[in-house]
């Protein structure tokens, strides 16, 4: 590996790491970046995501404030997402990567229409509950089920490819949630933790021969330090900012998967 590789798989990492905190789909910088390299597909992947697990710990703790009062839900959704990442992690050792690739566009142009929508949708529901006597921010039973069926389905598709997982989930949670989008991605950037902690382990227990070490510790050094930084300046944004950031990031994530296809 030339020194110049190394610095440009760093700094793809760091990338990474700051859309990983304020979106999600830093995978889209990465995984390009390491094909390009001319890494195998799998190799790439599996180095991808052992790597970004640092930078989803830094994300996750820069947003630990916003997953207060979140707790009783997220003790459904994190199971959901650990059980969905060991499936999509199997799946990605034993079918072709183009299973999943063919419906990558569909599930991020629904992801971006409910990031949009999600504004409208709570104002909705909250309209309904309000005539129905209860309170606007009240999660009736059927839509919890709702909530954890798909978190479990996110979780399968980021244990197989991790890219964009995180707008998928923060599209979920804003049509089913009364909840504020930095709170929704302080949830997402910890459900995507363990749907990459998950992924790393099996590649390593299962395929360690796969991984290039030496990318995934350039990737992890660089996520790690782009995960703070997406967090301390994610934080910021209203929450109309954080939707046209998660919005932008998506298109260009589209049009690269669309442009690769």
């Amino acid at each position: 590996m030339t020194p110049s590789h190394m610095i440009l798989i760093a700094l793809a990492g760091f990338g990474a790491g700051v859309i990983n905190a304020l979106v999600g789909s830093g995978t889209l910088i990465t995984f390009p970046t390491l094909v390009a390299l001319g890494y195998p597909p799998v190799t790439a992947t599996m180095s991808n995501a052992t790597g970004l697990v640092a930078g989803s710990v830094s994300g996750t703790w820069g947003y630990r404030a916003e997953l207060s009062g979140q707790w009783a839900r997220l003790r459904w959704q994190i199971p959901a997402s650990l059980a969905g990442a060991v499936l999509g992690a199997y799946l990605l050792l034993h079918l072709p990567e183009k299973v999943f690739a063919e419906v990558v566009p569909v599930l991020l142009v629904l992801a971006l229409a409910l990031v949009v929508a999600g504004p409208a949708i709570q104002a909705w529901t909250g309209r309904r509950a309000e005539a129905a006597g209860r309170s606007p921010e009240h999660v009736s039973p059927a839509r919890m089920a709702v909530l954890v069926a798909g978190t479990f389905a996110v979780g399968v598709y980021g244990g197989y490819f991790t890219a964009a997982q995180g707008i998928l989930l923060v599209g979920l949670m804003g049509a089913l949630l009364p909840e504020s989008v930095q709170r929704m991605n302080a949830a997402k950037n910890l459900m995507t933790l363990v749907v990459n902690v998950v992924a790393a382990i099996a590649y390593t227990t299962v395929a360690c021969d796969r991984i290039s070490w030496p990318v995934a510790g350039l990737i992890a050094a660089g996520s790690l330090l782009g995960g703070f930084v997406g967090a301390r300046y994610g934080r910021r944004l209203s929450g109309n900012a954080l939707r046209g950031v998660i919005v932008v990031v998506g298109l260009i994530g589209l049009y690269r998967l669309l442009s690769v296809a």
